[in-house]
């Protein structure tokens, strides 16, 4: 029997699928027009259901006999998410595995009929549900603005809905387990993550735990085994991530797996990928004493509502946006190459000069961090109340886990039972007495000098240690979990200081700003053209999962990795084309590079240049840091352009256009502007010319003659 209230969230459904249809104008699209529908918590009149709900997806509990959850719904297709009931989540304490709420006796797990909800029981032997609790979201972290960004709200606006379960019969006294759901407005994005409060009189190991299990609808049916499984449509990261160049790569917790349950499935072996579990590879293995509360990590589950590839990564840019809105923090920077007091000074006086806002002492400057000797801390403190003076933050590279420290203090090879073996060959332990020193030299050194930035290179990349002498983890269970802690820790702290983090690894749920945009650095030895359009297709294609603040790129002022005179800027004066070229589609990408060198400019030519290409994008910040749609791929045989979009500022859209060849192009130009939110008419202008109206056709597209230069950039703004 479906419900009056199932029956209402259907006709929204339908009436959002008939929107997206009719003229391909989805008019209440959340990634054009904002969602002010707020995240309501709703409990049937029944008492038994609660449903946790933001328009765009929801999410519905029911609590009694226990607590499951029944239904997952995607409300802007009007699909459902599962097709059946699991445990809310399961943990293994003091050896014995426990799930977590849940309701048992569905028999058929292809789909889940409503009406066969009450005939399902209660596992006695389960964590059992005994209240909830509502609430406000709450940072997870303080984040002080101290320089542009977006204008994003911290913490994300929505509600939170916690679930109180106590353990079955007389086990576990005092045990308190709480599992936390987080909904937030405007976005189809749900956090959920468990806390493990310690109110008995004695300690308790937790060895292990799943935080999310969803018996997911299929994406595909199969009878044979594929190669490769596709997995339902839905984007799922934790922030217990590390080593890798974006969330798929960095992805440690989420596993599509086979459901035992679901033995009605289309593929022989029942071996459909069409559940997911969400937990560490390995521990945490931790003991919480008495007193004490275990917080696990945060999982976000992205419900996406189609499959072209743009609109999926617009979804993703959002989240990013939502959840990390640190990321939307894009100083211009420059990398010098010597970090003694003269050399800093040169810099430091050439960013006022041309407007670049932060110097880094770059990786083989010889800044070091570890240094808090109190002269070296003085020269440097020195340094960065003389960058401040001129109106320029200052920050250093430090090297943390791609080396070799010594055979008491690297990660330990748990099949050798010595040192290596790590990602990176080698590398010390976080856990390890020199790893603790290491965190305390550098919080010391930020403290003592109020460093503005830290580029953290090798940082935690997941390396497991069998070590049991390390004095911050105990064996080789804990030690992957600890030294994610200690480095997240560290990052929060220095998010909450407004300390910048570029870290070449996914630490964006952590508080760090920027990783690569994904280049081959041995490319930046190449000859100088064959840098400018290897160096958009790198933001072309780095910006489908990155928005444009997230990633940095690299402009080679002086030889890097070799090739010589022919792969470098310097003498500057004497590439004013290719260093053009680099200014211009960094800054028309809203992309920061790392402009490694002794200088910014040689000559007065040269510093016009770059003062021109900075004035532009301080004067375009907002449209330029805004989202990305791919229009053309750059391929050296025609024009190639990408199209930043942003409904909510009054340059709507700008069309960055890149000529490569040597000639002329002449040639109409397809822009997609639906993402501008613009319906029917819009106002185009090339750079400063007077604006053109032109009408869209139903698919919110618009045809513009171009006419660019031999190698060269034009821009059109949208409006």
């Amino acid at each position: 029997m479906i419900t009056t209230k199932q029956t209402v969230v259907v006709f929204i459904a339908v009436l959002l699928v008939v929107g997206a249809v009719s003229g391909n104008i989805i008019k209440e699209d959340w990634l054009v027009k904002q969602v002010k529908e707020p995240v309501r918590i709703e409990k049937s009149s029944d008492g038994r259901e609660i449903v946790l709900s933001n328009s765009l997806i929801s999410r519905t509990f029911r609590i009694r006999p226990n607590a499951a959850t029944v239904a997952y719904d995607n409300l802007m297709t009007g699909e459902s998410i599962i097709r059946g009931i699991k445990p809310e989540a399961i943990v293994e304490l003091d050896g014995h595995k426990y799930e977590v709420g849940g309701l048992q006796g569905q028999l058929e797990y292809a789909y889940l009929q409503p009406g066969t909800i009450d005939s399902l029981s209660n596992n006695p032997d389960a964590f059992q549900f005994k209240d909830l609790e509502l609430g406000e979201i709450k940072e997870r972290f303080s984040w002080n603005r101290k320089r542009y960004s977006a204008q994003a709200v911290w913490p994300p606006v929505g509600k939170t809905l916690t679930l109180h379960f106590v353990p079955p019969g007389d086990k576990l006294e005092g045990i308190k387990l709480f599992v936390h759901y987080e909904m937030y407005q405007g976005i189809p994005l749900l956090a959920k993550w468990l806390t493990i409060r310690n109110g008995g009189d004695k300690p308790v190991r937790l060895n292990t735990f799943t935080s999310e299990i969803l018996a997911a609808v299929e994406y595909e049916s199969l009878v044979e085994e594929p190669a490769q499984w596709e997995y339902p449509n839905i984007h799922v990261e934790s922030d217990y991530e590390f080593h890798g160049d974006d969330s798929r790569n960095a992805n440690e917790t989420a596993y599509w797996v086979a459901d035992p349950q679901y033995n009605t499935q289309v593929n022989y072996e029942l071996k459909t990928p069409a559940m997911l579990e969400v937990r560490p590879p390995i521990g945490p293995d931790l003991i919480i004493e008495q007193g004490k509360t275990f917080e696990s990590f945060h999982t976000y589950e992205l419900i996406y509502d189609g499959t072209e590839r743009e609109r999926k990564g617009l979804s993703l840019r959002r989240m990013y946006r939502t959840i990390a809105p640190w990321s939307t923090e894009n100083p211009i920077i420059m990398h010098v190459r010597n970090a003694d007091p003269k050399s800093v000074r040169l810099a430091i006086d050439q960013c006022a000069e041309v407007g670049f806002e932060m110097v880094i002492m770059t990786f083989g400057s010889g800044f070091n961090m570890e240094n808090i000797e109190p002269d070296y801390i003085a020269q440097m403190k020195e340094l960065v109340d003389y960058a401040h003076g001129k109106n320029v933050e200052l920050g250093g590279y430090s090297l943390l886990a791609s080396r070799r420290i010594s055979d008491e203090h690297d990660v330990i090879n748990p099949e050798t039972g010595k040192p290596g073996g790590a990602i990176f060959g080698n590398s010390p332990c976080l856990c390890s007495q020199w790893g603790i020193n290491y965190f305390d030299k550098i919080t010391t050194f930020i403290e003592q000098t109020g460093l503005d930035l830290l580029e953290h290179d090798g940082s935690y990349p997941g390396d497991i240690c069998a070590s049991t002498s390390h004095p911050g983890h105990n064996s080789l269970n804990d030690s992957q979990w600890k030294q994610w802690k200690k480095i997240t820790n560290f990052y929060k702290w220095c998010r909450g200081r407004g300390v910048y983090l570029n870290v070449p690894d996914w630490y964006f749920l952590n508080g760090s700003n920027k990783s690569a945009m994904g280049y081959r650095e041995v490319n930046w030895s190449l000859p100088r053209d064959r840098q400018i359009i290897l160096g958009r297709q790198n933001i072309f294609d780095g910006t489908w999962k990155k928005t444009p603040s997230m990633g940095w790129m690299f402009v080679p002022l002086v030889q890097y990795h070799g090739g010589g005179a022919a792969a470098t800027l310097e003498p500057l004066s004497e590439h004013l084309d290719t260093y053009g070229a680099h200014l211009a589609q960094n800054f028309g990408s809203g992309v920061q590079a790392c402009y490694r060198g002794p200088r910014l400019y040689d000559t007065e030519q040269t510093k016009a240049l770059v003062k021109k290409w900075v004035d532009f994008y301080k004067e375009y910040r907002d449209i330029l840091d805004s989202d990305i749609i791919h229009v053309r791929r750059p391929d050296g045989r025609d024009i190639d352009c990408i199209l930043h979009v942003n409904p909510r500022l009054k340059h709507k859209g700008m069309a960055m256009v890149y000529n490569p060849l040597d000639h002329v192009v002449k040639e109409q130009l397809k822009l997609p502007l639906y993402y501008t939110g613009l319906t029917k008419t819009v106002s185009i202008r090339e750079q400063r010319s007077k604006n053109i109206k032109y009408e869209l056709d139903r698919e919110c597209n618009v045809e513009i003659p171009v006419n660019i230069a031999p190698k060269s950039v034009s821009w059109f703004i949208v409006e």
